[in-house]
C-alpha cells in the first residue's frame, strides 16, 4: 500500500533500498520478538518463531539482529516491551488495525492517533472495527503464462492439504487456512512444487470498502505514514 518515490541516481535507488531493507528487519524483529515472548526462544519447540527465524534468513537478517530481538523477548535487553493494538477507520469509512509493539504506551498512541487524524481517519476505541477481521494464513502461489498452472488442480491439492478455501486471481492463488493447519498447508504445496511468494498469518477483513479515487492517495498517505512508525509492527485494513 505505500507509495514510492522515483530516484533519478543509483546513489538514491541504492538509499531506498537500504531504507526498505531496515524497514524490514525492523518489523521481523517485532515478529521475533512477539514469537519468543508467547511460546519461548527455543525454535524447536515455538512453530511460530521457527516461521519468523525462517523469513528472517530469507531476508538475509543478520544474526546479531535475530539475537537481539530475541534477547529483548527473554529479557536480557532490559527494556520492556508491550504489544498494543489500535483500531479506527480511515478515509472512506474503511477499517484499520494498527498492531504495535512499544516501551513507550504514551509516545506509540500519540504518533497512531495523528497519523488517522492527518488524513481525515479518526481513532476509536477497542473492539470498534476488530470484528470486522478473522486471524487467518494466507498463503499466495504465483502464476503466470509460463507456469500456466490449472485452478482445479491448485484447488484440489490445497483443500487436500487442510487449506479453508481458494481464490483465483490476476496473479496466482489466494490459499486461506486456519491459523493452526498454515504450516501444514504451506509446507504440503511446497513440497508439490507450488512457487509460494507470500505466506503469514494475518488479520482478514470479513469485507471490503472500495475507496472512491478522490480518497485513495489520502488513504495511501495515511497508511504509509502508520507503517513508517518505528512503534508498528504491522497494518491491516478494509480498503478494495
Amino acid at each position: 500500500m505505500s507509495g514510492h518515490s522515483k530516484w533519478h541516481n543509483i546513489q538514491g535507488r541504492k538509499n531506498a533500498q537500504d531504507a526498505k531493507r531496515g524497514k524490514v528487519f525492523q518489523k521481523i524483529s517485532r515478529d521475533l520478538y512477539t514469537a519468543a515472548k508467547i511460546g519461548g526462544a527455543d525454535p524447536d519447540g515455538n512453530p511460530a518463531l521457527r516461521l519468523v527465524m525462517e523469513k528472517a534468513k530469507a531476508a538475509n537478517m543478520p544474526k546479531d539482529n535475530v539475537q537481539r530481538a530475541l534477547d529483548k523477548a527473554t529479557g536480557a535487553g532490559g527494556a520492556n516491551y508491550e504489544e498494543i493494538t489500535y483500531e479506527g477507520y480511515g478515509p472512506a469509512g474503511t477499517a484499520v488495525l494498527v498492531q504495535a509493539l512499544t516501551d513507550n504506551r504514551n509516545r506509540t498512541a500519540a504518533s497512531v492517533r495523528s497519523a488517522f487524524t492527518h488524513h481525515g481517519g479518526s481513532l476509536g476505541t477497542t473492539g470498534s472495527v476488530a470484528f470486522m477481521f478473522d486471524r487467518k494464513g494466507y498463503i499466495f502461489i504465483a502464476n503466470d503464462e509460463d507456469l500456466n498452472l490449472d485452478e482445479d488442480t491448485v484447488f484440489e491439492a490445497a483443500i487436500e492439504a487442510g487449506a479453508e478455501d481458494m481464490k483465483a486471481t490476476e496473479d496466482g492463488f489466494e490459499v486461506i487456512t486456519e491459523p493452526a493447519d498454515f504450516e501444514t498447508v504451506r509446507d504440503a504445496l511446497v513440497e508439490q512444487g507450488y512457487e509460494v511468494s507470500q505466506d503469514e498469518v494475518t488479520m482478514l477483513p470479513q469485507n471490503t470498502v472500495e475507496v472512491p479515487e478522490d480518497k485513495a492517495a489520502t488513504f495511501a498517505a495515511m497508511i504509509e505514514e502508520l507503517e513508517d512508525n518505528d512503534d508498528v509492527s504491522a497494518v491491516y485494513h478494509s480498503a478494495e
